[in-house]
Order: structure tokens, then C-alpha cells, then sequence
């Protein structure tokens, strides 16, 4: 027998695969553009209103990295925006983090084999780590998704964005209109948005196109028409 098969074995085991990974949802020209920008950067903040891919475009960038062997694991990442401890809810992490983490569990359902995806999330190469167990992690051959940002506080965006260890990179997904924080100025999203032009490697995206049913856009429009001018959405029903 060969005296280095052992040693073969792992050599091939991590060895990147020859043929490009194949997705189930092809990323249109503004997502693809996008991910050009994010894969130039260490960190990216990708910004845009709800259906407009954020989350899916993440997820298809995680997964080819972890697919062809580039990064070691997928670190996904996000805000409960809850009182509730998450240390007092019943089940182990992942039952704990489900209803929170589902949207992205969903979005790489959409991309690729679904039961390949729970064999990565068994194996631990895709972990969920809640916003609150960031601190004292340091995240080395990774890509860290950080979802729902524009609910995570100044003093969770400093925490989480100094996790990053060498050869990973961050994608911070957000949408400034869905800021469900008591205070909007206390989302960290935003404030790290504007320093992109003062860091090298951090880069801030705005995705457009909406992916959902065309009238999304108009609702969007419509509430957002109606925060701007300060209507107070409980009372603004018609009187009986």
C-alpha cells in the first residue's frame, strides 16, 4: 500500500471540485454584478427592500465558497429583536434560532438539495450562531451571513463585525425601512453603511430589482410615503 494513501485520502477529500456548482435560481444581471463587488470585498453591507434578494443572493455566494472548498464553514447570524432571553426557550440551539433562521434555511432550500443542506447543517459547516453568542468567536476560513441587519444595535455591529478572522469574509444583509428597533437611530446597519467610503475592503451594495409580486413595490411605496410624513399607522384607520 502506499505509504502516503492516508495522506492521499485527505489531499482528495479536500480537493475543490473540477465542474462549476450548478444552483436552481440563476441570479439576474444587478445580483451578478453584485456579487463581483462582494467577492472583491472582505466585508459587503447589502442593502435593498424586501424581495429584492438579498438574503438569496448571501446564501448562493456561501454556498458556492463552501461547495468548491474555499471557506470552511457558513456562519449564519441573526437579530432577534426579542425580550425573551434566548437562553430560556425550550429545544437546542437550532430549535431555539428555527423561527428566526428559517428565511435563509429557505432561500438555500431554494438554491440547492435540500436534503444536502441538512447534511452540511448536521456536519456543523453551516452553524447558526445567535447575534448574543457572537461575542469572544473568532471566525477564521468562514462566510459569516449576517441577516435582518438594520436590527442590529451599534454595540452588536461593533461586536459582530470584529469577530471576522483571517481568509472569511462578512455579507451584512439590511433594509433601512424595516428598522424594528424601539429607537431606529440605535440600528448599526446604516452607520457602517456610510463608512465604506472611508475602509478599504468594506463595500456597501443597494439591490433594486423586487423579486416578489410587482404590487410589493407599491405597498412599499405606499407605507413608506406614510412614515415619511409622520402618519401614526395605528390611527390612521377610518373613523367608525
Amino acid at each position: 500500500m502506499n505509504p502516503n494513501h492516508h495522506e492521499d485520502e485527505i489531499f482528495q477529500e479536500k480537493r475543490k471540485p473540477k465542474n462549476p456548482i450548478k444552483f436552481k435560481v440563476e441570479l439576474n444581471q444587478e445580483q451578478k454584478e453584485a456579487k463581483s463587488k462582494i467577492l472583491e470585498n472582505t466585508v459587503t453591507l447589502l442593502a435593498g427592500s424586501a424581495g429584492s434578494g438579498k438574503t438569496l443572493l448571501a446564501c448562493q455566494i456561501a454556498l458556492e465558497k463552501l461547495f468548491m472548498k474555499e471557506v470552511e464553514k457558513i456562519i449564519i447570524t441573526r437579530p432577534t429583536v426579542s425580550k425573551e432571553e434566548i437562553g430560556f426557550l425550550p429545544g437546542d440551539l437550532r430549535e431555539k434560532m428555527d423561527p428566526w433562521v428559517q428565511p435563509i434555511y429557505q432561500n438555500m432550500y431554494a438554491l440547492y438539495d435540500r436534503i444536502k443542506i441538512e447534511k452540511h447543517i448536521q456536519e456543523g459547516d453551516i452553524e447558526i450562531v445567535p447575534v448574543s453568542f457572537m461575542r469572544g468567536r473568532t471566525f477564521l476560513d468562514s462566510i459569516v451571513i449576517v441577516d435582518e441587519a438594520q436590527n442590529v444595535t451599534h454595540e452588536q455591529m461593533e461586536m459582530i463585525v470584529t469577530r471576522l478572522g483571517l481568509r472569511s469574509k462578512m455579507i451584512i444583509c439590511g433594509d433601512d425601512n424595516q428598522v424594528d428597533l424601539k429607537n431606529k437611530r440605535d440600528s448599526g446597519f446604516r452607520f457602517l453603511y456610510t463608512a465604506s467610503k472611508k475602509i478599504k475592503n468594506l463595500a456597501a451594495i443597494s439591490l433594486k430589482t423586487n423579486h416578489r409580486n410587482p404590487i410589493v413595490e407599491d405597498l412599499i411605496s405606499y407605507y413608506e410615503e406614510a412614515h415619511e410624513k409622520g402618519i401614526t399607522l395605528s390611527n390612521s384607520g377610518s373613523k367608525k
